[in-house]
């Protein structure tokens, strides 16, 4: 544009003054303009630059002083979302009423994208790692191929211009083609960055659409099945290391720490036996009492008998925790576990699984501690090294007493489906159609769950849920909320293998069918209070016992809707049980810290015994179990005591032996004296009948 300006001012003034020479001036009146324009602009724009900065404040603006400038203000940012609503309410089922919620997600997502990038310790990046390194080989051979190709053709010319020129051209070419052949040489291959493949370029499931899922699944499982039989092959891999190492070790001598740990063992197996010795010097009276002594004042007391203190467990971590379980091991018959924990829901703790034997009353055999408190527990009857557990916290557990660890082998999951509430009880049960060891659990939530041990994993099975009948509620918007029964006790038939009872907190005691999981094969009005013990009779078929905390205990057929026998305690019963000897005695704890012995073929109006075991106010007794060889008890109490009691002669009366006659024993013997105890209930009825 210039040098077209500077021709248009040349033309113009050289040019003639002719009619043809006016079209030009107004071009240069308009470039004189713009140039007048251009100077203007920067000359002012130089001035702006060059002075002194004012500042320019609004007509509304505070005069601050200097202190007032400088002073900081703190403003605290905060996550929460300032358009979340802070009054959103629930209804509780709980409380039953509404309930404002005091968490609410303060989360607002402006963005999502869903990616595709493959982890490089992932199969799918190992596999594309692999053929970009095949591929980049294979292109750097072949780079290598046309490299030697072109020297070769090098060398040829090379050698023509050689012949035909004179020696110094040669010398120089020769120079030359040593310097062409330096440059030439291919610098060292750089080792490119390995760069996973774009999400574009391959196929990945996460890009297809739900095509046939079944297939998917079909992979899946194929895949877990994969996974798992490499695990088992790398296990057996180890077990053989170390079986070899053991080889090894037998082959050479044992090492200093090795023999001080067989010693350890030896010494370890040594010290029991004598600690045991040095209880049964201690406890000598105690034990001679229990293999020997019968109260001869039975005789003059009117059928009426005694518990003997023999006994007491204690253990020091156990103080503050209540005796919320006891069982018998069945093959030993000197040893029982008992499981700790907190029936005050306010205080839940730690709970703790021991086992003692009466060869050592100063100690536990076994210690296992929990995260949360026990409820419950069970030992199978053909692996008595298994003890079932259920837990406060609503899981449920298997611990191994021969494996030298404090932990549970085999415990449930949130995943694995666990009890929303405490596990009132457990129960071990036949193994299954694949022998895989079964057991089953009731809690506070309705279900009864049954827990079966398949490939070292706790697989549930819900049995029933416990639908407590007339309790709908009328909820929001006219719906009918239906409210579970809360379970609290249950027990297996002794012969009928689907047949079992269950207890509720409402009172009530369900007949249930393993094979109906929609309703109840007969439902008995019990209690008037939570039903604390359910159990059948071990000899008679039809008859079971119940306790509840509105202080009675009562026996039942279970044919029959009402109960055979009442009996009021004048205080709330926290268990019973059936003796092993008779089908007619059966013992009862009391809050009071009271135990009572029935025997109804004596007396079935009043307790045989009823004696105080535990003698502070502010303890209660909770569980007592019979053993089944010897005539004891063992009852257990909320300061963590177990006390082993022996029944007098009164209380385990065996038929007279009769001159001539032999003396009948057995289940039909016991049978016969219940059925004779329910012909005597029941001929009221059965005259008004007729």
């Amino acid at each position: 544009m210039p040098a077209k300006a500077g021709d248009g001012r040349r033309q113009s003034q050289s040019g003639p003054s002719g009619g043809k020479a006016a079209p030009p001036r107004p071009a240069k009146a308009v470039s004189k303009k713009r140039d007048e324009d251009a100077s203007t602009d920067v000359g002012e724009g130089a001035d702006e630059w060059t002075a002194a900065k004012t500042l320019v404040k609004p007509p509304d603006q505070l005069e601050l002083t200097e202190a007032e400038l400088k002073e900081e203000f703190t403003r605290v940012l905060t996550a929460n979302n300032p358009h979340a609503p802070q009054n959103i309410v629930r209804y509780s089922f709980k409380e039953r009423a509404y309930k404002p919620i005091g968490y609410v997600d303060q989360t607002a997502i402006h963005f999502s994208l869903n990616g595709n990038l493959i982890l490089k310790d992932s199969d799918e990046g190992r596999r594309q790692s692999m053929r970009s390194a095949v591929s980049e080989k294979a292109s750097l051979e072949t780079s290598a191929v046309i490299s030697e190709e072109t020297e070769i053709k090098d060398e040829e010319g090379t050698e023509d211009t050689q012949a035909a020129g004179e020696e110094e051209a040669e010398e120089a070419g020769a120079a030359e083609e040593a310097e062409a052949a330096e440059a030439e040489e291919p610098p060292p291959p750089r080792v490119k960055e390995q760069k996973l493949a774009n999400q574009f370029n391959f196929i990945e499931r996460a890009s297809k659409t739900l095509n046939n899922p079944l297939r998917w699944e079909i992979y899946d499982a194929y895949v877990e099945e994969l996974q798992k039989m490499e695990k088992s092959k790398e296990k057996e891999k180890t077990k053989a290391q170390i079986a070899k190492k053991e080889e090894k070790k037998k082959g050479r001598k044992l090492t200093s720490l090795e023999s001080q740990s067989d010693d350890i063992t030896k010494i370890s197996k040594a010290a029991k036996i004598m600690e045991r010795m040095v209880n049964q010097n201690i406890f000598d009276d105690i034990a001679q009492d229990f293999k020997y002594f019968e109260d001869a004042s039975d005789e003059y007391r009117d059928q009426r008998g005694t518990l003997l203190p023999l006994w007491k467990f204690q253990y020091d971590k156990t103080k503050r925790l209540a005796v919320t379980a006891i069982s018998w091991n069945p093959k030993y018959k000197d040893l029982f576990a008992v499981g700790y924990g907190s029936y005050d829901f306010m205080k839940q703790s730690h709970g703790m699984l021991l086992l003692y034997t009466m060869k050592n009353p100063s100690f536990p055999e076994y210690v296992f501690s929990s995260e949360s408190g026990i409820m419950c527990l069970d030992i199978h009857n053909d692996h008595p090294y298994l003890v079932a557990v259920g837990f406060y916290d609503g899981n449920v557990a298997i611990y191994n007493l021969k494996k030298a660890t404090s932990q549970p082998s085999y415990k449930s999951s949130a995943k694995s489906g666990k009890h929303t509430d405490p596990v009132w009880q457990v129960k071990w049960q036949k193994d299954d159609m694949d022998n895989n060891l079964n057991f089953f659990s009731v809690s506070s939530d309705g279900r009864i769950v049954s827990w079966t041990l398949v490939k070292n994993e706790l697989v549930h099975t819900d049995v029933i849920k416990l639908s407590a009948e007339g309790t709908t509620m009328q909820g929001p918007e006219g719906l009918q909320l239906q409210t579970l029964g809360c379970g609290t006790s249950f027990d297996f038939h002794k012969k009928i293998d689907y047949l079992f009872l269950v207890g509720t907190e409402e009172g009530k005691i369900y007949k249930c069918s393993k094979c109906y999981s929609s309703q109840f094969l007969d439902v008995f009005e019990a209690h008037h209070m939570a039903v604390d013990s359910v159990s059948w009779n071990p000899y008679h078929l039809k008859v079971f016992i119940s306790c509840s905390s509105d202080w009675t205990v009562k026996i039942w057929d279970h044919t029959v809707k009402t109960p055979m026998f009442i009996y009021d305690l004048h205080s709330a019963v926290g268990d019973v049980a059936w003796s092993p000897y008779s089908s007619t005695v059966f013992a009862a704890v009391t809050t009071d810290g009271k135990a009572h012995v029935f025997d109804l073929s004596i007396n079935k109006y009043e307790a045989l015994c009823t004696q105080i075991v535990v003698a502070k106010k502010k303890n209660k007794i909770t569980h007592i179990q019979f053993n089944p060889v010897y005539p004891v008890v063992i009852v257990g109490d909320e300061r963590g005591h177990i006390t082993c009691l022996k029944l007098s002669p009164n209380l385990r009366k065996m038929p007279k032996e009769k001159k001539g006659q032999e003396v009948k024993k057995g289940p039909e013997v016991e049978i016969a004296k219940m059925d004779k105890l329910l012909n005597l209930v029941r001929e009221p009825d059965s005259t008004a009948g007729k």
